[in-house]
């Protein structure tokens, strides 16, 4: 069973970012407008500045007039691809520099909102679109220190920093731009894959919810049409009895035809669906049997399946009988697949129960978990154990979604290793080992009946 399906409109340099809506940076295009004008007019009029209204007032005036272009002539629902978002934060940041040249260069406070372009392409573009950005920011920081207008007062005095500040705030927008830029866009990349991977345990379990709720309608099928079709059986062969008297063939042939077909129907009910009754049986299960189904899929993939059940200190003798619920069967179901994945030739499923626990134990007797990496194991888009194998791919995802859907039952999942002992001293069992444990309240369901009544099916 295989999860990269979910991932396929995915690709790597996409990251499954979605585009950026032009209504979005038109909006914070038109706050930086309003701010920019602001803090322009009270430096002039409220605080004595002397500032080139006329050169100012037109950097501001470029950055209206794009995003009134970007209005009209584009649709409000447009959406920007990577190098169209990446063009127009690059024309923010250029109309930025420009206008922090003409207003003191980094003696105006406002030089640290040179890294907001780079913050956004952080967290909305791709790792490289947001290096080209870092870099323009940084080189163009460089240029507005060496290069700009110094501010002056009304009485003429300039304005400037103190050459130990000056370097100390270059310093300190280079490091800002540079650690917002990292940051935003290691968040905006976890929040990301977590999303996605999120998305494809929604999946495994709706379709795992099918495939029970279909097992439940044939069920409830195969048992329903089993006395018409033992009817239609009985009469057919009595029907042949008394043509094979008369002489009759083609109509005894018709008779054994419907006979055939009756008993043809049968077997494919039955292959469809064993059990008896859409009932409660179909949403629960003895431990063993649980363990067995969710095993079955990988039976024959030339491993081992072995499977231990027993009672530990304090539990009932009998085996538990449990809920089959979808994310139960499916999370255990993921975790033997990466143990037959990984096996050499063996894997054990051991079930134990106490009072008031159940643990079930997958094990195999292969290199285990790198050791780097087994602290991180259960997140998704990493590779928990591909290293060493060749051939083989995947991103982590089968153990996030075992991991979320059983912790979403009530369980615990622990992974350790059995490959820290000598060669010479290791057990079989000295793989990979993962262990769920449930109290046993959130997961038994001991007292309710293997069969009940038939249950009325609405379509």
């Amino acid at each position: 069973m295989t999860h990269s399906t979910a991932f396929d409109e995915f690709s790597d340099a996409d990251a499954a970012r979605a585009r950026i809506r032009l209504r979005t940076l038109v909006w914070l295009r038109w706050l930086a407008v309003i701010g920019q004008t602001a803090a322009i007019l009270l430096a002039d009029r409220y605080l004595g500045v002397q500032l080139p209204l006329g050169p100012c007032l037109a950097a501001v005036g470029a950055l209206m007039i794009s995003n009134l272009v970007a209005t009209f002539v584009f649709p409000e629902n447009r959406r920007l691809s990577e190098p169209e978002t990446l063009v127009t934060l690059v024309f923010d940041l250029t109309q930025l520099a420009g206008l922090l040249a003409l207003t003191g260069g980094l003696a105006n406070p406002f030089a640290l909102l040179i890294a907001a372009p780079v913050t956004v392409s952080a967290t909305a573009l791709g790792l490289r679109s947001t290096l080209v950005l870092g870099a323009l920011a940084i080189g163009l920081v460089a240029l507005v220190w060496q290069v700009n207008l110094p501010l002056r007062l009304a009485d003429g005095a300039v304005l400037a920093l103190p050459p130990v500040l000056e370097w100390g705030f270059l310093l300190a927008v280079v490091i800002g731009v540079a650690f917002l830029a990292l940051y935003s866009h290691r968040i905006s990349t976890e929040m990301r894959s977590m999303s996605q991977a999120l998305v494809a345990t929604q999946l495994a379990l709706a379709r795992e919810q099918k495939l029970t709720d279909l097992g439940g309608v044939v069920a409830a099928a195969a048992h329903e049409l089993g006395t018409p079709l033992a009817t239609i059986k009985l009469v057919s062969a009595e029907l042949i009895e008394e043509l094979d008297d008369r002489d009759l063939p083609d109509l005894r042939d018709d008779a054994a035809l419907i006979r055939d077909q009756a008993d043809r129907c049968r077997d494919i009910l039955r292959s469809m669906g064993r059990a008896g009754k859409d009932d409660k049986l179909m949403r629960t299960a003895p431990l063993d049997t649980l363990l067995r189904e969710a095993g079955e899929p990988h039976a024959a993939r030339g491993k081992v399946l072995h499977f231990d059940l027993a009672p530990g200190p304090g539990g009932d003798l009998r085996q538990p009988t449990v809920h089959r619920a979808p994310e139960i069967l499916h999370g255990l179901r993921n975790l033997i697949q990466n143990a037959v994945d990984f096996a050499q030739g063996n894997v054990w499923i051991d079930g134990r129960w106490t009072a008031d626990r159940l643990t079930v134990r997958v094990t195999d007797d292969g290199p285990g978990y790198p050791s780097q990496t087994i602290r991180r194991i259960g997140e998704p888009f990493m590779r928990s154990r591909n290293e060493g194998r060749a051939g083989y791919e995947g991103m982590g995802l089968g153990l996030f979604i075992a991991k979320t859907l059983l912790e979403r039952s009530g369980a615990e999942l622990t992974f350790a290793n059995g490959t820290e002992m000598p060669e010479g001293d290791r057990p079989a069992r000295s793989g990979a080992i993962v262990e769920v444990v449930w109290p046993l309240d959130r997961i038994a369901a001991e007292g309710t009946e293997a069969l009940g009544g038939n249950q009325p099916f609405t379509p």
